[in-house]
């Protein structure tokens, strides 16, 4: 294999052939965080470390809290937390094969997508959910932080949800670059005053534990019952689309070699599929800490996060301290996490407008379009009836993520009926694929009946269940009825140069687009249709007329 690539003679385009208006605004841009593109080697300088910090700085959300509180308060703690290991369980397992698929070929969900069972287009349907869970976290800690400066501030909740959104767009601008620096440096503050209280309250009053474990909740009688289970762990698998904002960092990793092989693979264990842990054990604290509310101030503010550390952070300090150290963890919070939030919710939404349009207005316009949806869910008061939100909405994320799962498990591993290498440039694809699409509007649809009680209230509790199975089940046998045919439109990209170096990685071997005359590497670019040249990604996206793209073929 040659170390230099094979540069083609780049002819002038001709005026059919040009670009569409904006091209080069958009790569510019894009090229910050490599937004909507394969991540290339020489952008990516973080160590695996700094990248699983800054990608576990972004769970950083006071929601789990609420989200624990929520279902122990209703169904007991033992139900909870079976609820919570149960939903936990299923997190990893499906989280793995993505946060791998992102950190070795270095490209975000959306892109994984495309190639793993749903094609070009699509996969804009699972953009669109991802970018809905993005804005209905937005708007859940945007409601918490408007919370906590009611109580520290003062500040009526309408201007509070106002604040919280307008603060992080400042933040969210810079990208990747802007975001490692945040989160590696906030992480230790906000672990400090997250973990501080509850080891004080266990150490100094244990009968606090006693009084947790015992607690049966308002629907129950503290015994364990499958549907209480089976309802808790379906408002956490609500969380189950969080993976896609990891892979948003984790396609920054380095390569994997010989070397750092100990450290990639403990970085991507950790911040991919091993979110869920962290996740898992904040709502545990949801629960504990809810409970102890009820006993010490009752059970109208157990719900919220910042009353929740409020009444722990009495328990051990000076009362002029209290307020501003729970509004300092609340406010560090959701900075952490919607940053987070915003930014990749731009992402979702570029990514599918982009596609559909073939247009690229830029990232911040979808920046704020997703902050608008936030803050009409925060001043619609959505925090009063969370629970029924993610409830709902479980049932979409689930199926997407369990497909995609699926096909990168199953279908590519051991059916071998889908390429072991992700695909997702336009010319490559299929417009649609059957396999992922089926399996994913079935799975949805039929939980989403079964969850509004369509087949029965017997039902009911296991949606998030049907969501799974369904769609485990129907992505191999969809890849067996097509043998696999809607996968790749074309195998052959017109560039010799192999996609992959002899360590399995990306090749890092650079070419120049014939379009907007920046360098991309190899995993980025095709061959043009109309010209001995190559052309990026992003180029063959906004090519209205479609002069670039390659037919279908070999």
């Amino acid at each position: 294999m040659s170390a230099e690539p094979r540069l083609a003679e780049v002819a002038e385009p001709e005026p059919a052939q040009q670009a569409a208006p904006g091209t080069d605004q958009a790569v510019k841009e894009t090229l910050e965080d490599y937004t909507l593109r394969f991540a290339p080697r020489s952008y990516r300088r973080w160590t695996p470390m700094v990248v699983a910090t800054t990608a576990l700085g972004g769970i950083a959300y006071m929601a789990d809290f609420s989200i624990g509180a929520g279902i122990g308060l209703a169904h007991g703690t033992g139900n909870a937390l079976l609820a919570i290991a149960v939903a936990a369980v299923v997190i990893f397992v499906t989280g793995f094969p993505l946060a791998y698929y992102g950190a070795r070929y270095n490209i975000d969900l959306d892109l994984i997508t495309r190639g793993s069972g749903f094609g070009y287009f699509g996969s804009v349907l699972t953009s669109v959910i991802f970018a809905s869970f993005t804005f209905i976290f937005f708007a859940l800690e945007g409601s918490i932080m408007a919370q906590g400066l009611k109580l520290g501030l003062g500040l009526p909740l309408w201007l509070g949800y106002l604040v919280s959104t307008l603060m992080v767009i400042p933040l969210v601008i810079y990208g990747m670059t802007a975001l490692s620096k945040l989160q590696v440096w906030t992480t230790p503050i906000w672990l400090l005053l997250m973990v501080g209280p509850l080891v004080y309250l266990v150490a100094t009053d244990p009968g606090t534990v006693d009084r947790f474990l015992a607690y049966a909740g308002t629907d129950g009688d503290g015994g364990i019952n499958t549907a209480s289970v089976l309802l808790g762990a379906g408002v956490c698998l609500s969380l189950i689309a969080q993976i896609g904002e990891q892979i948003d960092y984790l396609r920054f990793m380095p390569p994997k070699t010989e070397a750092n092989k100990r450290s990639w693979w403990t970085a991507v264990v950790m911040a991919g599929p091993g979110w869920v842990v962290l996740g898992a054990l904040k709502q545990a604290i949801g629960v504990f800490l809810a409970v102890y509310i009820i006993a010490e101030v009752g059970a109208s503010a157990a719900p919220e996060p910042i009353q929740q550390f409020k009444g722990a952070f009495d328990a051990m300090m000076p009362s002029w301290l209290v307020v501003p150290l729970a509004v300092v963890l609340v406010v560090i919070s959701q900075i952490k996490i919607n940053v987070t939030n915003a930014y990749s919710g731009s992402l979702a939404w570029t990514n599918s407008f982009t596609r559909v349009t073939r247009r690229y207005p830029g990232r911040m316009v979808f920046v704020l379009v997703n902050l608008g949806f936030a803050l009409a869910l925060m001043e619609a008061d959505m925090f009063s009836f969370l629970n029924s939100i993610l409830g709902f909405y479980s049932n979409c994320a689930i199926a997407w993520v369990v497909t995609v799962a699926t096909d990168i498990g199953i279908n590519k591993y051991v059916l071998k009926l889908s390429p072991h290498a992700p695909e997702f440039r336009r010319g490559m694809l299929y417009a649609v694929n059957p396999v992922g699409v089926v399996a994913f509007v079935a799975a949805s649809g039929l939980s989403i009946a079964m969850y509004f009680h369509a087949l029965g209230d017997a039902l009911q509790p296991y949606s998030p269940v049907a969501a799974a199975v369904i769609a485990f089940v129907l992505t191999p046998l969809m890849a067996v009825v097509t043998k696999g045919r809607y996968y790749l439109r074309r195998t052959d990209d017109g560039i010799a140069e192999p996609l992959l170096d002899e360590d399995g990685n990306p090749s890092a071997v650079a070419y120049e687009c014939h379009v907007c005359r920046q360098q991309f590497e190899r995993p980025d670019v095709a061959a043009c249709r109309t010209h001995d040249a190559v052309v990026c990604s992003l180029c063959l996206s906004t090519d209205k007329v479609g002069d670039h793209v390659l037919p279908a073929g070999v």
